[in-house]
């Protein structure tokens, strides 16, 4: 079974021979998935009338549980973007009835961000189908490659989010 990433690792290595270009045919692959994966995932969220952006802040108010309220500060560092980003979401929510600001009662300059009903609802019905595309999209791996696929990748993340000195 060969892909495009095979092509363009064998031109390297004609092209350099002298340079180990392995860890481009993991990097290339990574890249070229998360492209066909945002694909597929925008489509669906767009189904339902929403964004994946959307989507991270309902999905993270929803998981949080009941009463399904984060202070902006909490939502914004679950999401890890930027105050700026979590504000335009929050506003673009809010329009639409899914989510509403309400004053944190522990912090008199705070604001809670609370999943409204409406919010809610379409959250979960968006997680379904999310999930089902997911399995869909991992259907042709056998359960056992999936896992040892999964382990292997936390154990990427865990190992690139550790600090380190990295050539630049």
């Amino acid at each position: 079974m060969r892909d495009q990433v095979d092509d363009i690792l064998e031109q390297w290595r004609r092209e350099r021979p002298d340079l180990d270009v392995a860890p481009m045919g993991l990097f290339g692959r990574l890249t070229r998935l998360a492209a066909v994966v945002s694909r597929e995932l925008e489509a669906n969220f767009a189904r339902h009338g929403l964004t994946g952006a959307d989507f991270d802040v309902l999905a993270t108010l929803r998981r949080a549980g009941a009463p399904h309220t984060l202070t902006v500060g909490r939502l914004q560092a679950t999401m890890m973007i930027s105050s700026g980003a979590t504000t335009h979401r929050i506003d673009r929510l809010e329009r639409r009835g899914l989510v509403a600001r309400d004053p944190d009662p522990q912090d008199r300059r705070g604001v809670r961000v609370r999943l409204t009903d409406e919010g809610r609802a379409l959250v979960d019905e968006a997680v379904a189908t999310h999930l089902a595309l997911e399995h869909a999209l991992v259907a042709d791996i056998p359960p056992a490659r999936r896992d040892a696929l999964t382990d292997l990748l936390r154990e990427l993340l865990v190992s690139l989010s550790a600090p380190r000195n990295l050539v630049r």
